[in-house]
């Protein structure tokens, strides 16, 4: 992934490769990688879905995890940053 300069100076620990995952299996495949990751790491979701751009951010303030940026495009790139605690 090239990224935008903002996007690029983000580490990330992990990728979630979406493809066209839909809202509620999306939601379900990143609360699976989010269980294994350790509090303050960082997950690149990949997703191609038009509607994820709605749904990741919502998960986010439901679940308290933090979206660091949003990189639109073919996929999208989500990054969040998991929870402490």
């Amino acid at each position: 992934m090239s990224g935008s300069p903002a996007t690029a100076a983000i580490a990330t620990d992990r990728l979630l490769d979406a493809g066209e995952a839909k809202c509620g299996e999306l939601l379900l495949m990143m609360h699976r990688a989010m269980k294994i990751m350790q509090p303050g790491e960082v997950l690149d979701v990949a997703a191609y879905s038009a509607g994820n751009i709605l749904d990741v951010p919502a998960w986010c303030r439901l679940t308290g995890h933090s979206l660091l940026a949003i990189e639109p495009g073919e996929p999208a790139h989500f990054f969040i940053r998991k929870k402490k605690g």
